[in-house]
């Protein structure tokens, strides 16, 4: 097999992909089991400028680009997995005597202990009419009070989500990767054939709020959304433990669902791992009219065209130029601009108190020449996970598994196939 140079593949691997369109029946909806191909093969919903991307990896992932229906968690199913979450961090913090109990957990369990005391008297008097009407009242109270707190909408509807979905299904829990900080499935352009070759199931997932979805009607794009979205999406359509592969932001987003979903994460791949920054900091405190203005720096090329001389060595500027377009075709998407708002005001990613909690066996990959992301921040990281090791990629910089996909590809399936 030829050799790579910044991760290009054999001539085979560039032969195009047909996209059926196919449907079947679920629970009297439709599942979109593919979307079809507009001009070219690509999906009717990419943004035009997809015609424009020359990278044939990038092309030829993107005709395979699909939207899977994800529903939205039903209220009482998170009202149910809020208070088992309450109860497990409640159950931790009496090791620490001095953590005062966070405001929402005390007004939920205040809520709860009238409501009972009330009602329970309310029956006992027979006052029936007070009994109904107080129900209805917790009920809004509640919910209220939960969904504000935690920023979560409460529609019974589905979220059109895009993703890569692998072409065969294997005995071996599969690998599902995510992406970094407003990026796209796209992002694993050279390295998904790889796994592909090397026979895993891989899913390439867009995190909410980025990526192709559809987000007409915008939901929260915090956090907790993100988390609750791709717990629904592994719910429904994976179904099996993965190996969670999260690429600089992507690693806080792996770590923050490994703790929360320990069930569905059997391992953890970190590559160039940005997880030690407290949120988006100030930027959640800017008013709306200058975090728009900053957003909206996030798509302009000069801005990625620096990105990519931060992120690379020695690529020719043609070829950045493309990279970049890749890198930013998700920007075109109508609701992109709102959704990075709405990420960036709500605080982002902290997940520096939940490392020490990662009970999964983890590989953290390091590129060598990452001038992003200190070396030095992923050697604490290895100290301290509970079980992890780390791998070092020579001549790579922050986006390992974009220029040297080979070398990755092969830590990755090592580490997934090993006991």
């Amino acid at each position: 097999m030829a050799a790579l140079r910044l991760g290009s593949l054999a001539p085979a691997a560039l032969t195009p992909i047909t996209v059926t369109k196919k449907c079947e029946r679920f629970n009297g909806g439709v599942k979109v089991v593919g979307d079809g191909g507009g001009d070219n093969g690509f999906p009717p919903f990419l943004p035009k400028e997809v015609e424009k991307i020359k990278d044939p990896f990038a092309r030829n992932l993107a005709r395979r680009i699909k939207r899977l229906p994800v529903q939205v968690l039903p209220c009482v199913n998170l009202l149910r997995d809020f208070m088992l979450q309450s109860v497990v961090h409640r159950a931790a913090d009496r090791n620490h005597a001095n953590r005062s109990e966070p405001h929402h957990e005390r007004e939920l369990r205040d809520i709860i202990l009238i409501s009972v005391t009330a009602l329970a008297t309310a029956y006992i008097l027979r006052e029936y009419r007070v009994f109904g009407a107080f129900i209805g009242f917790c009920k809004l109270k509640l919910m209220s009070m939960l969904f504000s707190k935690l920023q979560i909408g409460c529609s019974e509807g589905y979220i059109m989500s895009s993703c890569v979905q692998p072409l065969i299904q294997t005995d071996a829990n599969p690998v599902a990767l995510l992406h970094c900080f407003d990026s796209s499935c796209l992002e694993w352009r050279r390295a998904y054939p790889l796994l592909e070759e090397a026979g895993l199931e891989a899913w390439a997932l867009d995190v909410l709020g980025w990526g192709f979805s559809d987000l007409g009607r915008l939901p929260p794009c915090n956090v907790a959304s993100k988390r609750y979205h791709l717990y629904q999406l592994w719910k429904s359509y994976i179904k099996r433990p993965v190996v969670l592969v999260g690429p600089s932001l992507g690693a806080a987003v792996a770590i923050d669902f490994a703790v929360n979903y320990p069930e569905a994460v059997e391992k953890l791949v970190l590559i160039n791992p940005s997880v030690y920054a407290e949120g988006t900091g100030n930027l959640a405190k800017l008013p709306k009219v200058v975090a728009y203005a900053g957003v909206s720096l996030l798509k302009t090329l000069p801005l990625r065209l620096y990105a990519n001389l931060l992120a690379f060595d020695g690529i020719p500027l043609s070829e950045s130029v493309d990279w970049a377009n890749v890198g930013r075709l998700h920007c075109h998407m109508p609701w992109w601009k709102e959704a990075t708002v709405n990420f960036m005001v709500s605080g982002g990613y902290n997940v520096v108190s939940q490392i020490k909690q990662v009970n999964q066996k983890t590989l953290i990959i390091c590129g060598e020449n990452d001038k992003i992301v200190s070396n030095q921040l992923a050697t604490r990281l290895l100290f301290e996970l509970p079980n992890a090791s780390m791998q070092r990629v020579p001549d790579s910089g922050h986006l390992t598994h974009v220029d040297k996909p080979r070398h990755v590809v092969k830590l990755i399936a090592d580490f997934a196939r090993a006991e």
